[in-house]
């Protein structure tokens, strides 16, 4: 059993950033590839963005590509999402899974979810 936390979220300006982390505890943490998804009032949950369990591949929606990284740090048990140039369309519940190794793209991919965090990005 895996238990994912999520922090970072908050009230940010169009144009902001922040940084999200995911912090793991319970079975082997560096053995499953980390996902971000996201859901928005009214929208289905979409995907955000993926990293394998060797940390060696990323994987970003293309409305995230180039502003958001991900990344992750096995001996903290934590995976991170740095969010630079923000828009309201960010605007969402941001949630990390755990899981792999395949369909890392997909909710169907990932076993284990956290509670998620806001994050609001005003105009």
């Amino acid at each position: 059993q895996v238990q994912l936390v999520e922090s970072g979220g908050g009230l940010v300006q169009t144009g902001g950033s922040l940084r999200l982390s995911c912090a793991a505890s319970g079975r082997t943490f560096s053995s499953y590839a980390m996902g971000w998804f996201r859901q928005a009032p009214g929208k289905k949950r979409e995907f955000v963005s993926a990293i394998t369990w060797s940390g060696g591949s990323t994987f970003y929606a293309d409305s995230v590509k180039g502003r958001f990284t991900i990344s992750r740090d096995k001996a903290k048990n934590t995976a991170y999402l740095q969010m630079n140039s923000l828009k309201p369309e960010d605007t969402a519940v941001y949630s990390c899974a755990g899981g792999g190794p395949v369909a890392l793209t997909s909710t169907m991919g990932y076993e284990y979810w956290g509670q998620g965090t806001q994050v609001t990005v005003s105009s």
